[in-house]
């Protein structure tokens, strides 16, 4: 069977055990404050098992795209060595909410893997729960009695709490859970050792290929187990792995799910392949490079697919070190110093048609994105090179120390043993203990930034459902269903479920409202709303003294009324790019609040002064226009793709959506924000700010209403204040450009000074030198404006003066500066390093600074310092 067979295989036997084939969830997460990326198939109905939202559908099936290279399951440094491990895998799953339970899914699982994939049913192992007496768990003799129906008991394995019984996270639904493995192994090592002796032993020829997850149970803050009101199953299986047991291979690369990638890889690089390398052989790291760079290119793909830019922060953050671990592998080990992972986007976007065809849709795009990406850090790479050179020159020793090459690899993206590997061609070991140091400050720094302690919800009403208003209504009447404490960098808040509440949930862009609760005798302010698995949680900073008295939910009426304006205007706007730009134009990222709105759209060029123009009138037109806004609730998905509406790559839609339509035949965009009831309630819309974000994004940022007024008056002011100091010129641009090209001919007359007076100081310092030791010294004070005057002072004499030691001391604008100018052969014959010197002297003068062997400057506090640091310099002779 191949790939493609094999996931239809899956998908089709659980449709036809009644389950809802259901598409996949996209890799970025959204609305869940504890995921950046989708790392389980179960994410997406995290709030199913929560009972935080209904159930549609009792039985699901999918196979959804997942991420895990952050946080618990942090896989990366482990993909491309191993044979199993990914960054993006496919998981195949199928789920019972509330439904069927344990007989059926163990069942179905062995039917599906026997009957319909044909798997040798002796290299198949299960394990089960074997309980745990701490927390008062038996062990789970209903799985085992029925594993027992189809498999022997010496292939029934029980397995610890780490093992077998598996968590969300610190708290949260969980339960016992039943894993199937398969062993891969030749029948002679078979016959040598028993597979059950390398079930979970890490063996890359045992693997887990399936898990069938029963959850029973709720964990609470103070870590005790709730049963939950329903039972649920979530099963997991992994489809590289499966695809590879089925196809009868040994590693997961050799499937073809990832042969048609290296192949190509292989060509392009005119590097064979060799599957079999290890450890210390010649092509081992040419074997790794072409697995990190086939596994990665899916994930950095998807990601940029379903709205994850890269960037220097948080999930951005991630997909860039990983392309940046991929195009490290390509450059060291297969040569490739021109960019070449976008290359892989097309034959990636082929392989998911017709399973995940966001990649497909946005094939040039994602393939523009990485191609900048690789370019500039291409440049880094270079750019670290150069630096680590320099190391080389300033310091001497045979040990690299640990915070430099720390730096190397936070700075300029490069790889522990990519700097070890430069070390040892320059005759150097690393400082690992010390890299260990800094690299551990830099997790313990990040998990301080985002360490958020939450307490278990206090149920105050019976209730589940949360009734959203806030389309309609501006206040309601509501009463607290649940609250629960915060704390996050030190701030303790509180959070907030009501069963009816006006207050919208920041999603899609737009922030959260804020707003009131009015109670018995007491107002409690609401300061943001957000969502969380499609909860509404509004925050407080502090409980109404009565938690179960009826309140009047109120929102910050002004604000919401600015924040409609911005978000309507952004629908305008996304219309009016694809009008001026081209049907390229989509939207990749918005933020919509009572002050502005910031825009983000797909376009590789920077926008002209004509084409802002344009947008600007194009908006403006329709704003005059009063075009009354058309909302449509509840529209099926399918009806409203084919209507024609603008749907965002990224986002996940449910089965009924909303579409926000301003004049049929302009704007009609799928959206779940709030907005203006006429365009004409915008007033005004001014773009102030067009810039680039990353590669192929630009960034539009404009406001409407009172600031587009506001803005429009300051700068009326501006203009009245100009023409007032230029005393109200009847052309303004023609003055302000004489005024310049007077001070450009002043400040030319200032340099030639400045020049002037310099060489004049050069030849009285010639004349000052002392000769010691063969070496002409020159330590004085110079009075000059600026750094320059001075660097050029000292090049100067470095041509005239032969054996030069000069150090130069001067204060601008009151703060002091050394500059230290050694010739050539002081470096080379001497030993003397610049750099070393001026930092030494920098101390008088309460500073730092560095350089070059030759050339050095350093800046400082204590001007009174200059004195002792020219005596000082002579102890250096």
């Amino acid at each position: 069977m191949t790939a493609k067979e094999i996931r239809q295989a899956f998908l089709d036997f659980f449709a036809s055990k009644g389950h809802q084939i259901v598409p996949s969830a996209p890799i970025v997460v959204k609305n869940d404050p504890t995921l950046m990326f989708t790392n389980a198939g179960m994410n997406q109905f995290k709030d199913l098992f929560l009972g935080e939202a209904p159930i549609k559908y009792p039985r699901v099936a999918d196979t959804q795209r997942c991420l895990r290279v952050s946080g618990k399951h942090n896989d990366l440094e482990e993909v491309g060595i191993d044979t199993y491990h990914h960054t993006m895998f496919e998981m195949l799953g199928n789920w019972s909410f509330g439904d069927y339970f344990k007989k059926e899914a163990i069942e179905w699982s062995w039917e599906l893997l026997t009957d319909v994939y044909k798997l040798d049913k002796e290299r198949l192992y299960v394990t089960i729960f074997e309980g745990d007496e701490k927390e008062g768990l038996a062990k789970d003799q209903e799985a085992y009695d029925l594993w027992l129906q189809f498999v022997p008991k010496e292939r029934i394995l029980t397995g610890n709490k780490k093992d077998n019984f598996w968590e969300m996270g610190e708290t949260g639904p969980c339960g016992p859970c039943s894993e199937i493995h398969f062993d891969s192994r030749s029948n002679e090592e078979r016959a040598k050792v028993d597979g059950a002796t390398l079930v979970n032993a890490d063996d890359p020829q045992v693997i887990e290929i399936w898990n069938n997850v029963f959850m029973e149970f709720n964990r609470l803050k103070d870590g005790s187990l709730k049963k939950l009101p329903a039972q649920h199953v979530d099963t997991g299986m992994g489809f590289e792995r499966l695809v590879r047991v089925i196809q009868g291979k040994t590693s997961n690369y050799d499937s073809d799910v990832f042969t048609p990638m290296i192949d190509f890889i292989s060509k392009s690089a005119s590097v064979a392949y060799n599957a079999d390398a290890q450890p210390g052989d010649q092509d081992w790291g040419q074997a790794v490079a072409m697995r990190v760079m086939a596994d990665h290119i899916r994930a950095i793909a998807f990601a940029i697919a379903d709205g994850q830019l890269p960037s220097n922060n948080k999930a951005g953050y991630v997909i860039r070190r990983i392309l940046r671990r991929a195009i490290r592998y390509a450059y060291q080990y297969l040569g490739f110093k021109e960019p070449f992972m976008n290359k892989l986007v097309p034959l990636l976007a082929e392989q998911f048609k017709g399973v995940f065809d966001e990649l497909i849709a946005q094939q040039d795009f994602v393939q523009k994105v990485i191609l900048e990406e690789e370019n500039a850090f291409l440049r880094t790479l270079e750019n670290g090179i150069i630096r680590f050179e320099k190391y080389l020159q300033e310091n001497k020793g045979t040990v690299m120390n640990g915070p430099f090459a720390f730096e190397l690899y936070d700075t300029f993206g490069f790889p522990i043993d990519l700097t070890e590997l430069m070390a040892r061609e320059k005759g150097l070991s690393v400082d690992m203990e010390g890299f260990a140091v800094e690299l551990e400050k830099q997790k313990t720094r990040s998990r301080a930034a985002t360490a958020i302690d939450t307490e278990d919800w206090i149920i105050v009403s019976e209730g589940e459902e949360v009734e959203f208003l806030g389309y309609d209504d501006w206040e309601a009447k509501a009463k607290i269903l649940k609250y629960r404490k915060v704390k996050a960098k030190g701030k303790e808040q509180y959070q907030l479920v009501l069963d009816r509440t006006p207050f919208y949930a920041e999603s899609g862009g737009q922030v959260g409202d804020s707003g009131i609760l009015i109670g018995e005798g007491e107002e409690v302010i609401i300061t943001d709303t957000k969502k969380e698995n499609g909860l509404i949680i509004h925050f407080t900073d502090a409980l109404p003294q009565n938690l179960e008295a009826e309140f009047v939910a109120k929102i910050n009426s002004l604000s919401r009324t600015l924040t409609e304006n911005n978000h309507s205007a952004t629908h305008l706007l996304h219309a009016a790019l694809k009008m001026v730009l081209g049907d390229h134009v989509n939207q990749k990222g918005s933020l919509v609040n009572a002050d502005q709105l910031r825009f983000d759209f797909s376009h590789f060029s920077k926008l002209t002064d004509e084409e802002i123009h344009q947008v600007e009138a194009i908006v403006n037109e329709k704003i005059r226009e009063n075009i009354a806004l058309k909302e449509e609730r509840n529209v099926p998905y399918q009806k409203a793709i084919e209507s024609g509406v603008t749907a965002l790559f990224g986002e996940k839609y449910g089965d009924f959506v909303r579409v926000i339509t301003f004049d049929d035949h302009y704007s009609k965009e799928l959206c779940g924000g709030t907005h203006v009831k006429a365009t004409g309630q915008i007033g005004y819309f001014k773009i102030i700010s067009e810039s680039a974000v990353a590669a192929g994004v630009r960034r539009i940022e404009a406001i409407t209403a009172i600031a587009a007024e506001q803005f429009i008056q300051e700068q009326n002011q501006l203009l009245a204040s100009l023409k007032e100091l230029l005393k109200n010129p009847k052309d303004l641009a023609k003055s302000v450009e004489a005024l310049l090209e007077e001070n450009s001919k002043l400040k030319k007359e200032v340099e030639k000074s400045v020049s002037e007076k310099a060489s004049g100081l050069k030849n009285a310092l010639k004349d000052k030198a002392q000769e010691i030791n063969g070496i002409q010294f020159i330590a004085e004070l110079v009075d000059l404006p600026h750094a320059d005057a001075v660097k050029n002072l000292a090049f100067q004499l470095r041509d005239v003066v032969d054996n030069l030691f000069l150090v130069i001391g001067a204060t601008f604008d009151g703060k002091p500066n050394l500059t230290v100018m050694l010739s050539d052969n002081l470096v080379k014959d001497k030993g003397l390093n610049a750099s070393t010197i001026v930092r030494e002297l920098a101390k008088e003068i309460q500073g730092g600074g560095g350089g070059q062997p030759f050339y050095a400057t350093a800046g400082g506090k204590n001007p009174d310092g200059l004195k002792s640091a020219l005596d000082k310099a002579k102890l250096f002779l």
